[in-house]
């Protein structure tokens, strides 16, 4: 697996998210409270609502336009919503933000 170098965990907000350009549309890199990284394109499964608008709390993240709660770990909606935004692979590496990517030929 390919890493990319984002920014600095520092350059994103506590509870806030980053957008980056991907191969198939923005991908929105999210901080929880604890520090952690994930990274889900930035469409919600519902109406495709810009995640990176929405509130986040704990590892879910709310979808600005009708509030579908998303799980942040698998992209998954919550109950009794259905869908699923695609997630991508992100670490805090030495305090960067690093996505995965598939090195393409």
């Amino acid at each position: 697996m390919n890493w990319l170098d984002i920014c600095a965990l520092d350059d994103i907000n506590v509870l806030g998210s980053r957008i980056v350009s991907g191969p198939k549309g923005d991908i929105a890199i999210f901080r929880t409270a604890a520090d952690e990284v994930f990274a889900l394109d930035d469409r919600c499964p519902h109406k495709g609502g810009p995640l990176s608008q929405g509130l986040i709390y704990g590892k879910r993240v709310a979808c600005p336009l009708h509030n579908w709660q998303i799980e942040l770990e698998s992209g998954e909606a919550v109950a009794p919503d259905v869908g699923c935004a695609h997630r991508h692979a992100a670490k805090v590496e030495n305090g960067r933000v690093l996505l995965a990517f598939a090195h393409s030929s």
